[in-house]
């Protein structure tokens, strides 16, 4: 993943330089060549990060596949929001699977797809993180193993947010949710559980994994493009706020996704057949503080007496990231 990053230095407005860019370099929220297979008219919250995220990444598909591309989609806030029964907001083949079952129907519709000799019809799974991590893991899993050709996209928002804000095993430790309440002598999530699905992907030694967040959206569509170039299992995981869940404001949601960056809580790398192949460097690392306070979930750390010892063990965890994977320039 070597690649120069564009520097914006133009401050005080919100054009930041685009016009000054070549148009292949801008970012650019419509034109006649965008698919806009989520169009307008879903119900997500304002700020949704899932909403921008799946956005790009599968106008991003569409792009890398001509447009023949056909989409599994995972119960949840992604599904809900976009397709209220009887309407939708999906412009493209698009089909809701249960909960746990996104991956299985995906590796169906590839194998349909194979048997009727139209290799040039791609397949895209989608799904939350408690559709990815918890109810559809063993699908997931199945689908790495056997190396079928769809790629996965988990779009983690840390928690079950269309059922009521409930801990998922991709919630982060000390984060409150309806069901690891901000009380007790360790308040909220507890330490030592969950998940890391990018890494147990890698362990597969699967064509490609990668993690990506909305802050930077040129990366995540790059990322997508080269998964669409490959053919066989690829996962790629998108960190998401979800400014209702966090209790974090809805302007905030690019800003938590830099941050989370910048203090090392999300690692954003590339890896391919189980080995790192690029990683996003920072340029300095942010306090993990800077990060937690503008979120609500997060609140019971700073009270009168700021939790000094689980916001070290919080620390601790993004410095051990940037040590695993070399963030740091």
């Amino acid at each position: 993943m070597e690649k120069s990053l564009i520097k914006f230095y133009q401050t005080g407005t919100f054009t930041v330089g685009n016009r000054l860019l070549a148009p292949e370099q801008r970012s650019v929220q419509s034109g006649t060549a965008r698919s806009n297979s989520l169009n307008s008219g879903h119900r997500a919250c304002q700020g949704c990060g899932e909403a921008l995220g799946a956005r790009y990444a599968i106008d991003a598909a569409m792009a890398a596949t001509n447009g023949q591309l056909i989409a599994a989609n995972a119960t949840g806030c992604l599904e809900v929001f976009s397709t209220p029964y009887p309407e939708t907001s999906w412009q493209m083949p698009w089909i809701h699977s249960l909960f746990g079952n996104t991956a299985a129907v995906a590796t169906g519709i590839a194998a349909a797809m194979k048997a009727k000799g139209r290799s040039d019809v791609r397949v895209v799974a989608q799904g939350g993180d408690g559709g990815t991590t918890d109810i559809g893991f063993g699908c997931l899993s199945g689908m790495f193993e056997r190396n079928d050709d769809v790629l996965y996209i988990c779009y983690d928002n840390e928690a079950y947010m269309n059922t009521g804000v409930q801990r998922s095993s991709a919630t982060p430790p000390a984060a409150r949710t309806a069901t690891t309440m901000a009380v007790g002598p360790h308040p909220g999530n507890e330490f030592g559980q969950g998940k890391n699905l990018p890494q147990i992907a890698m362990a597969h030694e699967i064509p490609y994994v990668a993690t990506a967040t909305v802050a930077d959206l040129h990366d995540l569509e790059y990322k997508v493009t080269k998964a669409m170039s490959m053919h066989g299992a690829r996962y790629i995981h998108i960190f998401v706020p979800c400014p209702l869940g966090w209790g974090a404001a809805s302007h905030d949601t690019i800003k938590l996704s830099r941050l989370a960056v910048e203090s090392g809580v999300f690692p954003v790398f590339e890896a391919e057949r189980g080995e790192v192949t690029g990683v996003l460097k920072i340029r300095r690392q942010v306090p993990v503080e800077d990060y937690l306070k503008p979120q609500k979930r997060f609140a019971h750390l700073f009270g009168k007496k700021p939790d000094v010892a689980t916001l070290a063990l919080l620390q601790a965890r993004a410095d051990r990231n940037i040590r695993r994977f070399g963030l740091l320039t």
